[in-house]
């Protein structure tokens, strides 16, 4: 097989620039891993926070607050996401900036049950909200065991209407009770 003098030079230069990649790349890993190196302590923090947001398990929100029936992760909620089980307290086109293993903050929209004179006939506010749901716990639910938010903290930024003030305003913290009893219950083996 004959070789051409370019096929040549070529080979040669190719195995020269994998050569000084590889010097290159060999003096990159030491300096990163030597001890007390900053870049060695980022990199293996960068890489352990990776590999904890993959294997960090996921929390849901149970509408409703019941185990038993939709689980809901990083929900849009257009529709509406019930927290309370008669529905006078819902999540509306909600918007998550964050849901991670401990807490999720979403803006969007909180309608509330006036109640007045009772809750089939009461009015139903519309009130821009700031959500943020913590204090997740560990429950045995028909989908297996899931991680569930059990509280939601509420910001109001255009404060609440005349009506849903004082002895009138909505639990806030509001803490899903039956969430928590469900799970102190737990797994039945």
């Amino acid at each position: 097989m004959m070789m051409t003098n370019a096929s040549r030079v070529r080979r040669v230069r190719v195995r020269r620039a994998a050569g000084w990649a590889g010097i290159v790349c060999a003096a990159v890993l030491v300096t990163a891993c030597s001890p007390g190196s900053a870049t060695a302590a980022r990199t293996s923090s960068q890489a352990s926070a990776v590999l904890a947001a993959k294997t960090a398990p996921r929390v849901y929100l149970a509408e409703g607050q019941d185990i038993r029936g939709t689980l809901l992760y990083r929900p849009a909620c257009r529709t509406g996401c019930p927290l309370s089980g008669d529905s006078t307290a819902i999540l509306a086109t909600t918007t998550w900036r964050t849901w991670s293993r401990g807490q999720a903050v979403g803006t969007g929209t909180y309608e509330l049950d006036g109640c007045d004179p009772d809750c089939a006939a009461g009015p139903l506010y519309q009130v821009p909200a700031v959500v943020t749901l913590s204090h997740p716990v560990k429950a045995c639910t028909p989908h297996g065991t899931r991680w569930l938010w059990t509280r939601a903290s509420f910001r109001f930024p255009h404060g609440l209407p005349k009506a849903l003030r004082g002895s009138n305003a909505p639990l806030n913290p509001w803490v899903f009770s039956s969430v928590i009893s469900a799970a102190r219950h737990g797994c039945a083996r």
